[in-house]
């Protein structure tokens, strides 16, 4: 007997997009993020989100030119598996440019400072970044800021940490239309194939409040 086809979920259209803002946007992010949903696929829907915004920043922004952004991969692989530099990566010249890399239940500590380390070694981005939409682990902030200084002195990388919704935040200033990048997180969440139904089906639920 064939199996049955998981019906896919279509995702509806904002009801008022000549009012869509910055804050709204952020608002509506920070709920599809936080929500316990009791099931695997959820930390993907940050990175679903820096992703639909770097595919506008590498469009519009001076800083990207001649920039390619690298097909987004699974988030499934562990990162001392991982092939890839990061979760996002923006090659130019054949070689990574910028890479980001991002958590959302787990804060950023030494630990994983010291992973990218050995990813910036190995790909010498120009930048890269660790973004996490819990934030920094208070009791190593200090150690880690010294690793980031050392990394820097020494040899002149940027690693560069922050909380993945002031990023998104910053970002939206600099592109030409929210809108835009509200669509691209839209289409993007809608045809993940690692997201689960319910991901997609509280995306419907805060579009339409």
């Amino acid at each position: 007997m064939p199996l049955k086809r998981e019906k896919k979920t279509r995702l509806k259209s904002l009801k008022s997009p000549d009012k869509l803002t910055i804050s709204k946007i952020i608002r509506l992010l920070n709920s599809h993020f936080n929500k316990n949903y009791g099931t695997s696929g959820g930390s993907k829907l940050p990175v679903i989100a820096l992703y639909a915004i770097y595919k506008i920043l590498i469009s519009e922004l001076d800083r990207f030119d001649g920039c390619l952004l690298k097909p987004m991969g699974s988030h499934t692989a562990s990162d001392r598996t991982s092939y890839s530099s990061g979760d996002i990566e923006v090659e130019k010249n054949n070689a990574i440019f910028e890479s980001v890399e991002i958590k959302l239940n787990k804060a950023i500590d030494e630990n994983m400072i010291r992973i990218a380390y050995e990813k910036i070694k190995r790909f010498n981005p120009s930048r890269y970044y660790l973004l996490s939409y819990i934030g920094v682990k208070d009791a190593e902030r200090e150690k880690i800021e010294k690793i980031i200084a050392e990394i820097e002195n020494k040899h002149g990388y940027q690693l560069i940490i922050n909380g993945v919704l002031p990023t998104l935040e910053y970002y939206m200033r600099l592109i030409s239309s929210v809108k835009y990048f509200f669509d691209e997180y839209r289409r993007l969440v809608e045809e993940d194939k690692e997201l689960k139904p319910i991901h997609k089906q509280e995306l419907n639920k805060l579009i339409q409040v």
